[in-house]
């Protein structure tokens, strides 16, 4: 089996061939030519270069309405059609009856039941930990899920030391922003460097970045150029420098946004899937909706 590395870019989709609505086309991207020679579309959904193929992820998974960040990624990390089991589409937290299908059913237990290593490279600052200890518990699901199957999330120190990642790749955010001064400042090819490390020494390593949702909603505009460029030198890399003949890379979404700027909220278009490596066919093969990402990591 080989070492799998996901990457959760939260709230991309394949959007339309409009560079006034969807940033792909804007000229701030260079990941789809790099790789595939031209940008996924909707009339182009299907894409395919060398060990790597693109292709939609259904996110609506039959339930009218709009897609949600914790029905969707409840599908991804756990392999049941969350919309289906409340019948809509619910986030950004997980619905409460969802909870003990994430604590039980979630890709990380899988690995540990298999004997495996797997391995979460975010790290969480301290005002995270301040909330877990006040008593509150409203979670995302990538992080219900690692923390029901007893692992232990990341640290400051974690980044600190070069072990781990924060979420906006860089560092820029928590120093800037959270005041962690004492952490160094990285380019988006160290971070790459660093997950590649820990691809290596885990059978399943997971990657979340959530600001390309929060630049859909028009949260942080004035960071758009800096995070665009961040992402995308960050993904080339990866891309480029990973073991072919030992690592299987999924980039996976849960649902579309940031592809359509003209509006704030989430679209109805399809998810952005991309797989790479030896079984990058297999992948693009086997997954069609969000629900069949984690049987479809399992068989590898």
């Amino acid at each position: 089996m080989s070492r799998i590395l996901v990457l959760f870019i939260d709230g991309v989709g394949i959007g339309e061939n409009d560079p006034a609505k969807n940033p792909f086309f804007s000229g701030r991207f260079n990941f789809f030519n790099e790789f595939f020679g031209e940008t996924p579309h909707l009339q182009k959904q299907y894409l395919s270069g060398e060990n790597i193929e693109l292709f939609p992820l259904d996110a609506r998974m039959g339930i009218e309405g709009i897609p949600q960040s914790g029905t969707g990624q409840t599908s991804i990390f756990c392999g049941v059609n969350a919309p289906a089991l409340i019948n809509q589409h619910f986030g950004p937290f997980p619905y409460s009856t969802l909870i003990p299908v994430i604590k039980e059913e979630n890709i990380f237990i899988d690995f540990l039941k298999r004997g495996q290593k797997p391995f979460f490279m975010n790290s969480y600052p301290q005002v995270f930990f301040d909330y877990l200890n006040s008593g509150k518990s409203r979670l995302s699901v990538s992080t219900l899920s690692y923390r029901s199957a007893g692992l232990e999330l990341n640290t400051a120190d974690d980044v600190r030391r070069g072990y781990s990642l924060s979420a906006e790749i860089t560092n820029r955010v928590w120093r800037e922003r959270l005041k962690y001064e004492d952490i160094s400042l990285i380019t988006p090819e160290e971070a790459a460097e660093r997950l590649l490390q820990r691809t290596a020494e885990h059978d399943f390593t997971l990657y979340e970045f959530f600001l390309t949702d929060h630049l859909g909603h028009g949260r942080i505009p004035h960071d758009f150029d800096i995070v665009s460029s961040d992402l995308d030198r960050f993904l080339i890399h990866i891309f480029k420098e990973y073991s072919r003949e030992e690592t299987d890379i999924l980039l996976c979404s849960d649902h579309g946004n940031f592809e359509d700027i003209t509006i704030k909220a989430h679209t109805r278009n399809p998810a952005l899937g991309i797989a790479a490596g030896k079984n990058a066919g297999r992948l693009r093969d086997r997954i069609s909706s969000l629900y069949q990402i984690k049987q479809a990591l399992l068989e590898l």
